[in-house]
């Protein structure tokens, strides 16, 4: 049955009045249909950004508390939404790291190695996946100074000190005061027995901070290697004045003090390597004994 429309005071709408309201109708559905369109873009647009913001937030939270899956998990979301972000590349990258670390370092309060290394063997591939997120990150932005250097401490971990040194030298072209990188770099020279180009790095690195205790050590154990015993003394003390806990230093003193026989000092920095839970070698305390 047809449905009759009624005019004002009951005169009927002819055909082309009921056609005529019609398109009106539609076309005010139309442009409310689109506003809210609109309105509903500008939201979700809007959401995405907190969301991606909120993810990253997830992410570091669990990151922060060892849980190292929910932080690949929600990474692995901000990517969904923003494919390009080489930050979350990064940082994803940095937690495949950490995972494969505790496959090769298990925690200490593993009991059985055996079931422990079983269990995490689905996950040995993540040195890889470490490395692809760094490269992906640097695809995005080459000039991402963090990218390189992180990749340089993932191929310094695999053994690969020839790419790890490429990335170093990356890393401090595009940031020439990048601290870490010059003190790894100086490390792998030293390794490679580099020492004058070690030492080089490792005096950039207090000058960079002059606090840098750990850069006093290095240049000490350089003029060790060196046989300069007095420079590599007062690089070690100095390391200590800023660091008095710093128990390579007390051991390095220690042995330095015992080669020029300066036995009393040799025997006070030992106990204080010891003291501070370093392990010293069980022969070199034997050699000390006579002078307790």
């Amino acid at each position: 049955m047809g449905v009759l429309i009624v005019a004002p005071h009951g005169a009927r709408i002819t055909l082309k009045t009921i056609t005529k309201y019609y398109l009106v109708l539609t076309m005010i559905v139309l442009l409310i249909a689109c506003a809210g369109a609109s309105k509903t873009e500008k939201k979700d647009n809007k959401d995405k950004n907190v969301t991606i913001e909120e993810h990253f937030q997830l992410a570091s939270n669990a990151a922060e508390k060892g849980n190292l899956d929910e932080a690949v998990r929600q990474y692995k979301r901000v990517l969904e939404l923003d494919p390009k972000n080489p930050k979350a590349h990064l940082n994803l990258g940095i937690v495949y790291g950490r995972q494969w670390n505790l496959i090769v370092e298990p925690p200490k309060d593993i009991v059985d190695l055996t079931v422990y290394r079983l269990e995490q063997l689905p996950k040995t591939s993540m040195w890889k996946k470490e490395i692809s997120e760094y490269k992906e990150a640097l695809r995005i932005d080459p000039n991402f100074a963090e990218a390189h250097f992180n990749l340089g401490v993932a191929y310094q971990e695999k053994g690969n000190l020839k790419q790890a040194i490429a990335e170093y030298q990356k890393t401090l072209q595009i940031y020439p005061n990048y601290l870490e990188a010059h003190n790894n770099l100086g490390i792998l020279y030293f390794r490679k027995g580099m020492l004058d180009q070690a030492l080089v790095e490792y005096q950039k690195t207090i000058e960079i901070q002059p606090d840098y205790s750990k850069g006093y050590y290095n240049i000490g154990s350089v003029y060790r290697e060196k046989k300069k015993t007095d420079e590599a003394i007062t690089s070690y003390q100095k390391a200590l004045e800023i660091n008095p806990s710093f128990a390579a230093a007390h051991y390095s003193l220690a042995v330095m003090y015992y080669e020029k026989q300066e036995f009393k000092l040799a025997v006070e920095h030992c106990d204080q390597a010891v003291k501070l839970g370093i392990p010293v070698d069980p022969k070199f305390l034997d050699r000390l004994k006579p002078y307790r």
